[in-house]
């Protein structure tokens, strides 16, 4: 049953996917005759005043699309044609951009697996008793055998997980540039339309990943039980813990999946930030000109750049979550004598989030069909209902199969092999724990994302306290934003603090596994609304750049400040959801190196030590990204200035941006500047662990752990909060677009970009991959640890 429910929601999910494209590609993109109107009536306005009109002049066309004015030579884009061309250079940057950071991502792929083959392999204690050495720990190394048959299939987990990841962020890419246009040309038609036509973009985005990550982890775990190695019916029937092969190195596909989203959010961040950053200090503040307008020539770089960070690295990111904590919970069953008794019972963790697509899908139509958007009030409060109704949803869904699938009560024995395991004895796990652990992980991510939307929508008092600061200047804008950064970290901290106690000490670590996979059970949904906002953001670009007028404007923009409310929301999902998803890897790692009974001593001198390390590791890791994202803007402030110096026909329209030099300045420099930071998160562990010892590296994860959902928080909070009171100021408010105010806002805002998409983020990352690296290499730091054994590096002494 479990099997089959699995299967059947991952079909949907894609066939669901395909849907919504096939319902976007039915878009017609020829626009009314009244909004194609550029060319003629510009000719027509240089024909009655005897010259060519020079202030306003639209860019000229690829290929030969451009319109000619008769009585003076003069070429024009038609409305229709500049769409056209807009889209096509946002497409071809993406696309640009992504196949020179994949091709990076394949060579990391494969170095990387060769290391993982190695070190797993090396290991040198998985005979066929060692299924059963958990009864001891694993710092007993006395059962001797091959690792490297593990190590094998650790490395080719490893690259599917990787190779899963690269694909969804090319899928998420190329719906959202391919839906972009389609939204702006259905904005002349309507909100519906609109509306309708990004949030099936960021649909396909949501459910296509949703279903291949599901699918295709089943799909191997099934695989890799036809190995003698891993299957379990391959060991004697007296084993308790005969799947404790086969879900180590199914971890590796989660690793593979979150390797890949580091340089996804990490150079993506950099990308879209150093274009965003150069596109407002130079265009808006220097020379005074609205967002996205054609003459910035950073203009198709922030625009490409909305799709690289907050699609393609969002993707991956929570791709990353969902592999993680489904690896975890998987092995963390395998340490349970009870869930081991039914495959369908081991496969919960999976069935989870199989339920989770199916009452995505039905939640998708209430924005669709049962209660659209009409007027631009309703396009917030429809995308919030979305996330408040698939969270009820779920709620008695989860009740429902995990009365249906868990055992009455279970266990973690992680020594001795007869202690029984009876309901309301000291460590003892039931159905209705596990459900409670569950719901409390969906719920806090609801709260979260509402708390997270209070704090950084100016619909609220305190980006309006922000904005309203800005009347003494940009340093005390600055201030108060910081000030409600780390004012917007104390509830979800809270909510987080309580949802690990009360799933920890119902189901154990197990619980606190469920509780992750609870927050991302309505994944697709999510990863929907994400999507959704890059998709209007551009769609926003591509009318003013195309100069639709300010109605069609005025829906893009509604569309698209929505847009930055949820997206605000699903950071703060995705950062909640990091936390746990790297509690419940740090679990699984302390259960593999023997410490799941005696647990971790925080006072012993090693792990003390590297506790404070592993909280410096985040502002060390934030100070390469922000500076990176420093290196990168100036480079493109640079070229936007020499760009309106030394061509002045810009300003008045005779001549042409060169947008491609700003959009290879972003590329070049996010590629080359995500690989410190990209050095510093996978190799801390590894060294630490050889180097160390394991006691030196669980301090490591803690501390690093801590700091860093924190430091996400007020990161990703205050820069959300800066962006929208500029958004406030926009709308009017305090002297409105010019004003000093606005200035000063600008700059706020132009601080907070690297933090709220580029380091905030990327904390998410350096939480999981640590972690899952630790996990994954867990028997190898065991056995081959330099300090192993030594009194000085933590370990016990007999």
């Amino acid at each position: 049953a479990a099997l089959s429910i699995i299967f059947v929601s991952a079909a949907l999910g894609l066939l669901f996917a395909v849907y919504q494209y096939w319902m976007i590609s039915r878009i017609n993109l020829t626009i009314d005759s009244s909004y194609d109107r550029v060319g003629t009536e510009k000719a027509v306005q240089s024909e009655e005043n005897g010259k060519e009109n020079t202030t306003d002049v639209a860019l000229e066309g690829e290929s030969g699309n451009t319109s000619e004015d008769p009585a003076h030579g003069q070429t024009y884009e038609t409305t229709q044609e500049k769409l056209t061309n807009i889209s096509s250079a946002i497409s071809l940057g993406a696309k640009s951009f992504l196949a020179a950071e994949y091709k990076i991502c394949a060579v990391f792929l494969i170095l990387f697996s060769i290391l993982v083959l190695c070190l797993v392999g090396s290991a040198g204690h998985c005979g066929d008793a060692a299924p059963d050495v958990v009864k001891h720990g694993l710092n007993d190394t006395s059962v001797e055998g091959s690792c490297w048959a593990l190590g094998g299939f650790t490395m080719l987990a490893f690259l599917i997980g990787g190779g899963i990841s690269m694909l969804s962020g090319y899928i998420g890419m190329m719906i959202a540039v391919y839906t972009n246009v389609r939204t702006t040309v259905e904005a002349t038609r309507g909100w519906t339309r609109a509306f309708n036509a990004a949030f099936r973009g960021g649909a396909v985005m949501g459910f296509a990943l949703s279903g291949l990550a599901l699918l295709v982890l089943t799909c191997l775990i099934l695989l890799y039980r036809i190995n003698d190695k891993l299957n379990p019916d391959s060991y004697d029937s007296n084993s308790q813990f005969q799947y404790l092969f086969l879900f180590e190195v199914i971890a590796g596909y989660g690793l593979g999946g979150s390797s890949i989203a580091l340089f996804g959010r990490v150079g993506g961040g950099i990308y879209t930030k150093a274009a965003d950053v150069g596109a407002d200090l130079v265009g808006k503040v220097e020379k005074g000109i609205p967002e996205d307008d054609p003459r910035n020539p950073a203009t198709i770089a922030d625009n490409v750049g909305d799709n690289v960070g907050d699609v393609a690295g969002m993707g991956a990111d929570l791709f990353g979550s969902f592999a993680e904590s489904t690896c975890a919970a998987l092995v963390l069953s395998s340490k349970s004598v009870q869930l081991q008794a039914n495959f369908g019972t081991l496969m919960f963790p999976l069935v989870i989030s199989a339920v989770g697509i199916l009452c995505c899908i039905l939640t998708s139509f209430i924005a669709t069909h049962f209660d659209p958007v009409k007027k631009a009030a309703d396009v917030e409060r429809v995308l919030k209902i979305q996330l408040i109704f698939s969270t009820i949803l779920l709620t008695p869904v989860l009740a429902g199969i995990s009365r249906a699938f868990l055992p009455d009560v279970f266990c973690f024995q992680t020594s001795g092999l007869n202690e029984e395991c009876v309901e309301g004895a000291a460590g003892t796990s039931t159905w209705w724990g596990a459900f409670i652990s569950t719901m409390c992980g969906l719920w806090a991510g609801l709260l979260t994302g509402l708390i997270t939307e209070y704090f950084t929508s100016h619909s609220y008092s305190p980006v309006r306290e922000v904005a309203k600061s800005s009347e003494t200047g940009a340093a005390t804008l600055i201030i108060y934003g910081l000030a409600l950064g780390y004012k917007s970290v104390i509830i979800p901290i809270f909510l987080l603090a309580l949802t690990i106690f009360t799933s920890f000490y119902l189901c154990d670590l197990y619980g606190v596994a469920l509780a992750a996979l609870g927050m991302l059970s309505s994944l697709s949904i999510g990863l929907t609304i994400d999507v959704y906002g890059p998709i209007t953001d551009n769609a926003g670009g591509i009318a003013e750049m195309a100069e639709l007028g300010e109605d069609i404007r005025n829906i893009t923009d509604t569309l698209d400040a929505a847009g930055n409310t949820t997206a605000a929301i699903g950071k703060g999902f995705a950062i909640g959801s990091a936390a746990l998803v790297s509690l419940s890897l740090f679990g699984a790692f302390a259960t593999n190196i023997g410490a799941g009974e005696t647990g971790i001593d925080i006072l012993q001198p090693i792990t003390f030590a590297f506790l404070l390390i592993g909280a410096m590791l985040p502002y060390w890791f934030s100070a390469l990204t922000m500076k990176s994202v420093g290196i990168a803007a100036h480079e493109m402030v640079e070229e936007v200035r020499r760009q309106f110096k030394e061509h002045p026909g810009i300003m008045n329209g005779t001549e042409k941006p060169d947008y491609d030099s700003c959009i290879k300045i972003s590329t070049q420099a996010s590629l080359k500047e995500m690989i410190a930071p990209g050095a510093l998160v996978m190799l801390s562990p590894i060294f630490t662990g050889y180097l160390f010892g394991v006691y030196a590296l669980s301090g490591l994860l803690a501390g690093s752990l801590v700091s860093a959902v924190q430091m996400a928080i007020s990161s990703s909070n205050t820069g959300g909060a800066w962006d929208n009171a500029k958004k406030y100021v926009e709308q009017g408010n305090y002297g409105g677009k010019g004003s000093e105010c606005h200035k000063a806002a600008v700059v706020g805002d132009t601080v907070g970009d690297p933090l709220k998409d580029t380091s905030g983020p990327a904390l998410n990352i350096l939480m999981k991959l640590m972690a899952i690296i630790s996990l994954v290499f867990s028997t190898s730091f065991v056995g081959q640890a330099i300090p192993a054994g030594e009194r000085w590096a933590g370990y016990p002494q007999n």
